[in-house]
């Protein structure tokens, strides 16, 4: 009976686990989507996580009521809201928006905002004031 009751507690909580929507949006409270898009955020890859960022807040951009906003992208996964930027993307880029003219496509303008994520890393210089040596702060030390 121990080992029925131990097997059943095993197989729930694996169906728990299946049913886990942590690769989906949440989308209940701006303050919802924020946490859920920090942890998806930090499972995909560099290049997929780009892409994520700038779909969301291409959607973001579109969408001004909260919402219709929370509305959109409630229970969407990062593939559905990637194409949903790529749609957006080519709706704007027909448009003619200036924003876009100089992108030929999706992928160009993906592999543009991923050389400029790469460099604005590179580039961090030292903050002058960690060079010198630090100030020296000094308390007297009063008998009560």
């Amino acid at each position: 009976m121990k080992k029925a009751s131990t097997v059943l507690v095993f197989l729930i909580c694996a169906f728990l686990a299946g049913c886990n929507k942590s690769n989906q949006i949440n989308g209940s409270s701006l303050k919802t989507v924020n946490r859920s898009i920090s942890q998806i955020k930090e499972k995909l890859p560099l290049d997929q996580r780009i892409e994520f960022e700038v779909s969301f807040w291409t959607l973001r951009d579109e969408i001004r009521n909260n919402k219709e906003f929370l509305d959109a992208i409630d229970g969407k996964t990062p593939e559905q809201l990637v194409e949903a930027g790529k749609e957006l993307f080519a709706k704007r880029k027909a448009a003619g928006s200036k924003d876009y003219e100089k992108y030929a496509n999706w992928d160009q303008m993906i592999s543009q905002y991923s050389q400029e994520r790469i460099d604005q890393n590179r580039k961090k210089t030292p903050d002058q004031r960690d060079k010198n040596p630090p100030a020296r702060v000094d308390y007297k030390m009063h008998s009560m």
